[in-house]
């Protein structure tokens, strides 16, 4: 697997990382436990060095899960994790208090039976507590050698700022793909700005860019997508056209329709490092197949063109949720 660099961080992760919420949370029953050790490790054994999980997911589980299936190979791998809901709930809302960020830290290191952190986000920003008081506590913990590097979720420009000003951000996280391209308009020029590097989570918007969803599928009850304006059945329906314009070029360059929608991350800045996530091994082996993915100038032009052609039908969040982001 190839290397990249997020940022001038010096962090340095595999080019295509693993978003494990799903393993544990938000898309439907969570995984077996053996069967989700075991698609970590094969993740690891094909190259993946970098690992996205969260107090949240679970909440708990999935960092206890992470940390269980990666302790043989902790020397070998970047664990990123996060704070900033109450009692790691995502329904009980946010708390960036400095004192919770240290007991999150702390939680998180024994879950994820490890002495460090490599990536500690800010789940979503605090508008409670000042962006310097959040960036100050995380330096804290990077003083003491508990936490290696300071990364945001979701956060817009102004706090992007504030936070690195005070402890620089190695990373921020944000939804990014072919059909949500906002961080194009400010995000990313403050990221190359900053030496801040970039980690899309949803690189195939939350499975749709696969080409395995269509105006028919069912998602069971406890799937987040379940209450996403942009996963309605007319939105889906409506949204088909993409897909199909993403498939014609896939077969085109003998490759799926995910790998393309990732190589066509991994082309838009050296230091844009995305983390698709799954529950099936081979699609783990597929996205992780992008990496290798090579799109010429032509082809960016046929994406860009046809991108430009389409009008994505639906809101990436419910209304209630979009208020947590890009503060």
């Amino acid at each position: 697997m190839k290397k990249r660099l997020l940022g001038t961080s010096g962090l340095e992760v595999s080019a295509i990382g693993l978003g494990c919420m799903g393993i544990s949370f938000g898309l439907g029953k969570p995984m077996e436990k053996a069967d989700a050790i075991a698609l970590l490790r094969a993740a690891v054994d094909r190259g993946v060095t970098f690992f996205d999980t969260a107090e949240a997911y679970g909440p708990f589980t999935n960092e206890e899960l992470v940390g269980e299936a990666l302790a043989h190979v902790r020397d070998r791998v970047v664990i990123a994790t996060k704070f900033g809901f109450k009692n790691g709930a995502t329904s009980q809302g946010l708390d960036s208090r400095p004192e919770r960020i240290r007991e999150v830290a702390e939680a998180s290191l024994r879950r994820l039976r490890t002495d460090r952190i490599e990536l500690f986000y800010q789940h979503r920003v605090d508008p409670t507590v000042p962006m310097e008081d959040v960036a100050g506590a995380v330096r804290e913990l990077i003083r003491e050698g508990k936490v290696k590097h300071f990364g945001l979720s979701e956060a817009g420009l102004q706090s992007i700022r504030l936070a690195h000003a005070v402890q620089p951000v190695a990373a921020l996280q944000s939804e990014y793909s072919l059909w949500w391209r906002e961080p194009e308009k400010e995000v990313l020029p403050a990221c190359e700005e900053l030496g801040i590097g970039f980690v899309p989570f949803s690189p195939l918007g939350k499975g749709f860019l696969t080409g395995t969803i269509d105006a028919s599928t069912t998602f069971e009850k406890n799937d987040f997508r379940n209450i996403v304006p942009r996963f309605s059945e007319e939105a889906r329906g409506a949204n088909q056209g993409l897909v199909e314009r993403l498939t014609a070029i896939a077969v085109r360059k003998k490759a799926t329709p995910a790998q393309i929608a990732l190589a066509w991350l991994l082309a838009q800045k050296p230091w844009i490092v995305p983390i698709p996530g799954t529950t099936k091994p081979h699609r783990m082996l597929e996205n992780t197949g992008a990496a290798d993915a090579e799109l010429e100038l032509t082809d960016l032009r046929d994406i860009d063109a046809a991108l430009a052609e389409i009008q994505v039908v639906g809101d990436r969040y419910p209304a209630q949720m979009a208020a947590l982001v890009g503060r």
